[in-house]
C-alpha cells in the first residue's frame, strides 16, 4: 500500500528541526503542502535549510526560555497562522557520569528536554483548543526504559516526557487534540554522532541497527495526520531496516 500526504495549508511547526530527523520532516511536510515553520537555534544550519527548500520558514528561538517561546510562537501565528501540528524534536544529549555531573547540565538537558516541550505546548495548545484541532508529537527514547552509562540526564527527560504526554493528552482529548510520542529507535543524526563515537557505535549497528532520518517521516506524517485516530500513545520503532544499493 502507497501512502500519500496531503499537508495543504497546515503549519506545521518543528523545534531543533535544522538538523536530523526535524531537519528531513520539514523537507517532506513543505513537499506535502504544508507552511512548515522550523525553530532551531543552529543559524549556519538554518540557513543551509532555507537554501535547499526556500518554502520553509525558520525562526531562532531557545525552546528552554519560556518568553522566547511564547513571544517565537506569537509571531509565527500572526506571520503564518496557528499551528496546527507540533513537533517538539529538540534535545540535547550530553554524557557525564552521575556523580561527576555538573548540576548546570543536568539543568541544561531538563531544560531543553522535557520543559521545552511544555513551554512549546502552552504557546500553542489555546489555539488548537479554540480550533477543535490539532497534534503535538514529543520525542522519546528506548532509553527512558533501559538507561544508559553517562546519559542519566537525557534518559531521565525522556522518561518524564511519557508520562507528561499521557497527562496533557487526557487533558485535551475532549477539544480533538491529539498529544502523542514516538521513540525513533537508533537514527544516524549529528546528536547521535556526538554521543555514540567509536565502540557504542559499533555496538549499535550490530544489533538494533541505525537508521536514517528519512525512516522516521512516514510515522511523524502519519502522527501528524487525520489519519491517527489515537492519543496519549507511544509508536516506537525499535528496530532499523538493513540497507542495500537498492534501497538508496
Amino acid at each position: 500500500m502507497k501512502v500519500r500526504f496531503d499537508a495543504t495549508g497546515d503549519v506545521i511547526a518543528i523545534t531543533g528541526g535544522a538538523n536530523g530527523i526535524g531537519r528531513a520532516l520539514a523537507r517532506a511536510a513543505a513537499a506535502a503542502g504544508a507552511r512548515v515553520v522550523v525553530c532551531d537555534m543552529d543559524e549556519t544550519a538554518m540557513a543551509s535549510l532555507r537554501a535547499e527548500a526556500p518554502a520553509i520558514a525558520t525562526r531562532r528561538i531557545d525552546v528552554g526560555d519560556r518568553a522566547a517561546v511564547m513571544d517565537g510562537f506569537a509571531e509565527i501565528a500572526a506571520s503564518i497562522g496557528p499551528v496546527d501540528g507540533l513537533v517538539c524534536a529538540a534535545a540535547i544529549q550530553p554524557r557525564s557520569a552521575i556523580h561527576e555531573m555538573d548540576p548546570a547540565e543536568w539543568l541544561r538537558v531538563i531544560g531543553i528536554n522535557l520543559n521545552g516541550v511544555m513551554w512549546c505546548y502552552q504557546a500553542v495548545i489555546g489555539s488548537m483548543i479554540a480550533r477543535r484541532r490539532g497534534s503535538v508529537i514529543a520525542f522519546s527514547s528506548g532509553l527512558a526504559h533501559q538507561g544508559w552509562p553517562k546519559a542519566s540526564a537525557y534518559a531521565s527527560s525522556k522518561a518524564a516526557l511519557t508520562a507528561w504526554v499521557k497527562s496533557a493528552a487526557k487533558e485535551v482529548a475532549e477539544h480533538r487534540v491529539r498529544v502523542n510520542l514516538i521513540a525513533p529507535g537508533v537514527i544516524d543524526t549529528p546528536q547521535y554522532r556526538a554521543a555514540n563515537a567509536g565502540a557504542d557505535d559499533a555496538s549499535w549497528k550490530s544489533s538494533i541497527g541505525v537508521g536514517r532520518p528519512e525512516d522516521v517521516v512516514g510515522p511523524l506524517m502519519f502522527l501528524l495526520s487525520d489519519a491517527a485516530t489515537m492519543t496519549a500513545s507511544l509508536l516506537s520503532r525499535d528496530m532499523a531496516f538493513a540497507r542495500n544499493e537498492d534501497d538508496e
